[in-house]
This record gives structure tokens, sequence and C-alpha cells, in this order.
């Protein structure tokens, strides 16, 4: 075990693997399984490039032997911010091969988060693209480098002063060294917190090719599937809920985005006949608007994922009427735990739950302040462990005796209820509750009402300070063409029997919000932005 991570405790370990759960595959082998049974069958698509099963593989290889040559070891780190591209997955596996374990930084990220992810992984090595949308990613590697002389940067396109990845490809009968075993770190994710920077999150070759499985069972993943990643593929929804390595596993196609509009994406699920994508609520809202205004066809289509936060019951009731295709929601975290509602689901289910836990070995609670347990239908902060979800973040042992209980719980920092099924109801996040002169309000349920106005695209509800009751509520509010007038929404929640107390004290109508990396919206960043208007530090457009 790579130092500065926590591993299962033995008895959990031999449970998992006496149940099955772990089968001692690595990454490198799955691979290498699959392009020996699926041939010359498409992996993956991007663009007009098709790469086999056979080929992925054959590459990998060879990278592994040109990364081995210039340095780069088992347990190495080496940071790969890179996009939708199939080197990434040449990348992966070439890292997987030697057992240097990739640590999965996003596109959008720049160099506070970069140089922190070198320095705090100690990678020895930056792999990146020369440009993506619009900038220079060699200005980061240059940040990078200046603070530390010896990091390696390798580059798809034109590396300038730095390596050119196209030059590492070696095919030679020299065999890579490493010796990998299913137990080891296979990679470092991020953390999704919403303060600070990323903490990193070590997941094994077993405990994620398990979630794969899992993931691409339920989603009924096979190799006739073809998956649409128009989300950054290194997110570790897009990568794994089944996603990427999940449709990889299966024996499916994927097909690469460079992003989620409808203009990019309609085409390309009617020319590659797509039959599953994922996206986030806001993109899904954009999609709903577009689909009334396009003519491609779309009838291959048989699964919208829709995850990454909670999408209110309004929204998800209009995906199958507008794309004929069903609705699976997807709740999550890169720390372990996932939920998706089945395929086969009550569409009352599928519409109004976040789903069940994909395995009969996660291990939920949802417990008070105090940690006690709630009763069911109550919302409270939702703990999980499992044969997927980690014991503890890297290097991190002030903040993992908080993030973790004695007996090895996570505390996702989710607030949620549990129907006598056994699903989950997500009501916020434990910072995103508004605590009005102690009445609690929970925003998605606002945010859910308001959404059923025909006048309104999206919205999100933040707190904000008030001397007297502590907090009040914001409503931020995108509109469609013609916008509404707060009092005109006001008294829309009224009719519709919505409390007083969770009425937005106040509403801003905006032309977008603010983003996280992968697309989600900001609800830290929206705080911010009412104090400083408060304060008349900004005046809000």
């Amino acid at each position: 075990m790579l130092a500065g991570c926590s591993s299962w405790p033995k008895d959990y370990s031999d449970l998992y693997k006496r149940e099955g759960c772990w089968k001692g595959e690595t990454f490198g082998e799955m691979l290498r399984d699959r392009a020996q049974k699926q041939g010359n069958r498409i992996a993956v698509t991007c663009r007009d490039r098709n790469v086999s099963y056979a080929e992925l593989d054959n590459r990998a290889d060879h990278l592994a032997v040109g990364l081995q040559e210039l340095g780069i070891k088992k347990m190495d780190r080496v940071v790969v911010q890179l996009p939708n591209l199939i080197e990434f997955f040449e990348v992966c596996f070439a890292l997987f091969r030697l057992g240097a374990l990739p640590v999965f930084a996003l596109p959008s990220h720049r160099s506070s988060e970069i140089n922190y992810f070198c320095e705090f992984a100690e990678a020895v090595a930056y792999i990146i693209p020369d440009n993506h949308a619009g900038f220079d990613h060699r200005t980061l590697a240059r940040s990078a480098k200046d603070k530390n002389e010896k990091l390696k940067v390798i580059v798809t396109g034109d590396a300038e002063e730095f390596v050119n990845l196209a030059d590492l490809y070696i095919d030679s009968p020299k065999k890579v060294e490493a010796k990998v075993a299913s137990s080891d770190i296979a990679f470092l994710q991020l953390s999704g917190g919403s303060t600070g920077l990323s903490k990193l999150i070590p997941r094994t070759h077993d405990d994620y090719i398990y979630s794969l499985r899992v993931s691409a069972e339920i989603c009924q993943l096979d190799k006739d599937s073809v998956y649409l990643a128009v989300l950054p593929i290194a997110h570790n929804y897009p990568l794994s809920s089944p996603g990427i390595f999940g449709t990889l596993y299966a024996g499916g196609r994927v097909v690469l985005s460079s992003g989620p509009s409808p203009d990019e994406a309609f085409p390309l699920i009617e020319k590659q006949g797509v039959t599953i994508t994922a996206l986030v609520p806001p993109l899904a809202l954009r999609w709903l608007d577009a689909i009334s205004t396009r003519d491609h066809d779309l009838s291959s289509l048989q699964v919208l994922q829709v995850g990454g936060a909670k999408f209110s019951a309004e929204a998800a009731r209009r995906i199958y009427p507008a794309f004929g295709c069903k609705l699976q929601q997807v709740f999550g975290m890169a720390e372990g735990l996932v939920n998706y509602t089945r395929l086969n689901d009550p569409e009352e289910i599928i519409i109004n739950t976040q789903g069940r836990p994909m395995s009969k070995y996660d291990e939920i609670r949802i417990v008070d302040e105090e940690d006690r347990d709630v009763e069911q239908g109550k919302v409270g902060h939702l703990l999980t462990r499992g044969p997927y979800t980690i014991r503890g973040y890297y290097k991190a042992e002030e903040h993992n005796a908080k993030a973790f209980t004695l007996d090895g719980f996570y505390r996702t920092g989710d607030l949620v209820s549990m129907t006598s099924t056994g699903y989950i109801v997500v009501e916020g996040r434990d910072k995103d509750q508004i605590n009005r002169g102690g009445e609690k309000i929970a925003a998605e349920e606002v945010e859910n009402h308001l959404l059923a106005h025909d006048a309104v695209h999206d919205v999100a509800i933040v707190s904000m300070s008030d001397d007297y009751l502590g907090e009040r509520s914001c409503a931020f509010v995108i509109p469609r063409q013609k916008a509404p007038t707060a009092k005109e929404l006001k008294q829309f929640l009224k009719e519709r029997g919505l409390a007083t107390f969770k009425i937005p004290d106040r509403i801003e109508f905006t032309n977008s919000f603010p983003k996280t990396p992968l697309g989600k919206v900001s609800k830290k960043a929206l705080r911010q932005i009412i104090s400083d208007k408060l304060n008349n530090r900004i005046t809000l457009k």
C-alpha cells in the first residue's frame, strides 16, 4: 500500500474477496483480456478516428515502454490533465501497466490546483495537451517546472521545449518490468469538496473494477452498448458510473465528445448510434430546451443518466416525453458509494428518488447531529462504507479523523432520507441547508417548486447572512425568454402550498450560474456573489 493511504481492515478485505467482490484483476489485465476477446471491435471513437481493443492494448504496451525509459516506475505519481481524447486511454493503461499512479486533474484546472497536485502528490511527471478550449496548457507546465525543475512534462501535440507524447510509443521487444497487484493503488482522484483545494482519493484495482462490474450490470451494458462521453472523462461520474471504463469492461464502445453542447452531442448520437450517455442537471435542462428545435434522429438512445447533483422531479418527468428513452438517476461520489435507479423501476421511483446502493455490500447509515440513527423517512446525514468506498484520503490524517467514523464509515456530507424500499432521496448538502431563525430549509425542495414555473429555466437557492435570523434565503433564477417578476414567483410558490418561511426572501435574476469544473452549479460562488452585493461590493447583472 502506498504510504499515506488507508487500507481496509483485514476482516473486511477477506470478506470482499470471499464474496467475489474483489476478483484479483488489474486494469492492465482487464484490457488484455478484452483485446483477446474483442480483437478488432472498436473500443474508442474520437472524431474520425477509431481505435480497436487490440490496437488500444498494443499502444498502451508501447507507451508503457517509453514512459519506463523516461524513468517513470511503479508507485510514481503522474498528474494527468487530458481532455476527452483517445490519448487519455492510452496514457491511463500504460501507467496502469507500469504500476505508476495517474492523478486525475480536470482540463479546467489552472496553476493553483496543478501546482498543488504536483507538489502534494510528489509527482514525477505531468501530462497535458498543448492547447484545449483556447487555453495553452504549456503555461501551466512552466509554472509547475518553476517549482520542481525535475518534473517531466509530456505534451500531446506541439510539445515546444517539453517531451512529445507521440515520441514515447516505442515498438520494442523490451517488456515492462513492474509487477502490479490488484490490491495496489491504481490512481488518485480528486475530491469534490466545497471548500479548499481537493483532497486526493486513492482507488485500488480491486475496488474500482468491482464498481465497474456492478455498474455495467445495473446499466445493462454489453458489447453492443455505445457510451457517449460529453463530460470531462477524468471525473469519477463519466469515468466509472458506468462511464468510459465501465463500457470497456463490458466490451462496448466509447464515443468521445469535446463538449456537451446539443449542437455537438445530438449529431454524434445519431451518427454513432449512441445507446447511453450521462449529464449533470444543468446540461439536462439545456438538452431539454434544445430537443424541440432539433430534427436529429436520437432513437438509438436507450438511457439518459442524470447525476452529479439532485435532479428535480419536475425536470425528471420531462425526459421520457422529450427523448423517448429511460431516465436513470445516479447519485454517488468519487470516494465510493454509487446509487442508481434501476432501468425497470416504476416511473415514480425514477422521477422522485436518486436510486439505491448498487451493491448489497454497501452499508448505509442516516444519522442526526449526534450520530444517532434517524427514523426511516427522516432526513439525516448520510454515512457509508463498503467494498469500493475508501477508508481514508491520501496523506490527510487530520481530515480523515473528521471525515470517517472510528468504525470506518465515510461521512459524505449529504443530507438524505430513505424510502421504505431502500431508495435514497437527496435533500441537500449539510452546508446547503438554510437555517432561517431555527426553521430548516432544504434548498432543493424550493428549487423543485420554482422549476415547475413555465418561465423558469433553472434555479439555485443559497443562504445569505442575516443579523436577525442568522440566515435568509436567496434564489438565483435563470428565466426563459420572458422573465417573471419576483412577486409573481413568490405568489406562485404560495399557491403551490409552500410554507411561508420556505419562500425565498430574495430573488435575483441572472443569465448563467458559475460552475464547478464538472459543470455543476457552484453554490459557493453564488453565496459569495450575494454576500458581495449585500455589502455593496458589486453590482449584479
